[in-house]
């Protein structure tokens, strides 16, 4: 995403749990959470769902962000309080949100984010490029030739 984004000329913030060194040839600026919601035009989300992380983006740290910010989420949707983002889409607290992920799949259809602002739900798959599809068709061809020849491979025993 860093790689995208730096294409599109943006200046990068990064935040983890561990400071990471930049890959080859992008410049990124490692901040603290509350830098990177309060100076970015767009967060992108990129964590696993942890103790630490649920619930991580919600009514105090959508208030730090710009009006005009942008919110993405391709990673885990607990990560996001739900009802607090549709307040704050819905409020013009922030300017619109993607998400590719949410708290409970499939949906409920009360969940609050349906009927927000300026809010994209996709059905979860963001992780499908191109590429990655014809890795899981080879990966499931390669399966069952080999179940069918009689030594199974990836076998997961109970």
């Amino acid at each position: 995403m860093a790689n995208i984004a730096s294409a599109l000329g943006m200046s990068i913030l990064t935040n983890s749990r561990t400071k990471r060194e930049s890959p080859p040839g992008l410049e990124a600026k490692f901040c603290d959470l509350e830098t990177l919601l309060k100076e970015s035009d767009v967060v992108t989300l990129h964590c696993p769902l942890t103790p630490q992380t649920i619930r991580l983006i919600g009514y105090k740290a959508l208030g730090m962000m710009k009006k005009s910010a942008f919110l993405l989420n391709t990673a885990r949707g607990g990560l996001i309080v739900e009802q607090d983002l549709a307040d704050a889409l819905n409020s013009g607290e922030i300017a619109g949100a993607a998400l590719d992920v949410l708290s409970t799949e499939p949906p409920n259809e009360s969940n609050p984010l349906f009927s927000a602002r300026n809010c994209i739900i996709t059905p979860h798959h963001c992780w499908a490029s191109m590429a990655t599809r014809k890795e899981l068709l080879a990966q499931t061809t390669a399966n069952l030739r080999a179940y069918l020849s009689g030594q199974p491979i990836n076998i997961v025993n109970p």
